[in-house]
């Protein structure tokens, strides 16, 4: 009906001779619904009214954002596209190859994106040669948070090995602390798994497993022991966290109620939004081993009809990737800006942690996409992976059973 209304707007117009310039709009798709990025994507909603656009927000709560992923796809089979969708990875090409995007290259040459965003960055948001996405931010997966008060009142250092974890978190357990903060989610047993096995096998094995899914590297000892390990972390978990969101994890950290969460950056929004200061009231580090496995929020944009629409999809691909809300929202959302060249004075120790890394791991070699947020594998193979971790870590299965099993999952799912 809005679409009918604003074409017979433009209809009149150019009967009386005038010519009417499309007004900005645009439905918006996103899974950003917690409080650090409920307040981050609200700078993004002002700019584009600021700039004379009409935000229509859809956003669907669920932090995978696999609630969103159903929701697009009745859309789009419907034939009501979003204008934009929070989509990434290997989504954005599987919906291209769908032929349901737009090609918004002539905003991003206009804007120079290739003289500013890492090659690495850059591919992800382009399909075929054409840019096809815009890319927000820069999120570290590799993180452990921690309270400082609990740490410090129980003796003890951040671990910078999975054996110091493991020392930690008894010694945690028997003051009646709980060691880590964990929501029983999918997405979140993968996340701490994909940290397990690249501390455990670094980042050329990571490669191997998660990433090019070789069957020696998933069937290897080194495997085996990544699942003794997330056997060890099910037993510092409490009680109720099943079905626990992330950011409910992160507030028992916060409360003093559990010592550590294993999350990405956006856990450390959810810090900042609660008025916490890094260093003092809460502390990051990169969990045990080397490497950086990152997780790139973008929006690709979706083939929809009426120059209102288009017009709101150019206005929003250049909002997006300008200077000021690249720095706006990534000191919102905890996440480091995707551009290069904006100034990192204002940002918080682990932000400057994060930048230092992420040069320092691509230089190496061990920049790595992350599997568990869709940056490495289409959704078939991350699916095949995360249930097995999930039905290991919510079982007494075996790790010999759980490498069997992973291998056969990830065979059968091409």
């Amino acid at each position: 009906m809005k679409r009918f209304a604003f074409a017979t707007v433009s209809t009149i117009a150019i009967a009386a001779g005038s010519s009417v310039v499309a007004e900005p709009q645009a439905e918006v798709l996103h899974w950003w619904t917690s409080g650090g990025e409920a307040k981050s994507v609200a700078v993004l909603q002002e700019e584009f009214a600021s700039n004379g656009g009409t935000w229509t927000d859809m956003p669907v709560a669920g932090g995978g954002g696999d609630a969103a992923m159903t929701a697009l796809r009745a859309r789009v089979l419907a034939g009501n596209a979003p204008t934009a969708v929070q989509l990434k990875g290997p989504a954005i090409q599987e919906w291209y190859e769908e032929g349901v995007l737009a090609d918004i290259s002539s905003v991003a040459e206009a804007e120079g994106w290739a003289d500013v965003l890492p090659a690495s960055i850059a591919g992800h948001m382009k399909c075929e040669g054409t840019w096809c996405a815009a890319p927000v931010n820069v999120h570290r997966v590799d993180w452990i948070w921690a309270n400082a008060d609990v740490l410090a009142a129980n003796g003890i250092e951040m671990p910078t090995t999975w054996d110091e974890f493991n020392a930690a978190a008894d010694k945690l357990q028997a003051a009646g602390v709980i060691p880590l903060a964990h929501g029983g989610q999918a997405w979140q047993d993968a996340t701490v798994f994909e940290t397990v096995v690249l501390g455990i096998g670094g980042p050329e094995f990571f490669q191997k497993a998660l990433v090019d899914l070789d069957p020696e590297a998933l069937t290897s000892d080194t495997m085996v022991q990544a699942f003794d390990q997330m056997r060890t972390l099910r037993g510092y978990v409490d009680e109720n966290f099943s079905g626990r969101d992330w950011n409910l994890a992160t507030a028992m950290v916060m409360n003093g109620e559990a010592a550590f969460q294993i999350m990405g950056d956006w856990a450390k929004g959810e810090f900042l939004a609660a008025g916490k200061t890094p260093g003092e009231d809460f502390l990051c580090a990169s969990t045990p081993g080397d490497g950086y496995l990152y997780n790139v929020d973008s929006f690709a944009m979706f083939d929809v009809d009426g120059d209102d629409k288009k017009a709101g999809q150019d206005l929003l691909a250049k909002l997006i990737v300008a200077p000021n809300f690249q720095k706006v929202f990534n000191l919102n959302k905890g996440s480091i800006p995707a551009r290069t060249d904006v100034g990192l004075d204002d940002f918080d120790i682990c932000a400057n942690l994060s930048a230092e890394d992420m040069g320092a791991t691509s230089a190496s070699g061990s920049l790595l996409p992350s599997y568990a947020h869709g940056m490495a594998l289409r959704g078939s193979q991350a699916g095949a992976i995360t249930d097995v971790v999930t039905a290991h870590f919510n079982s007494d299965m075996s790790s010999a059973d759980a490498v069997q099993q992973l291998a056969d999952a990830v065979a059968n799912s091409y």
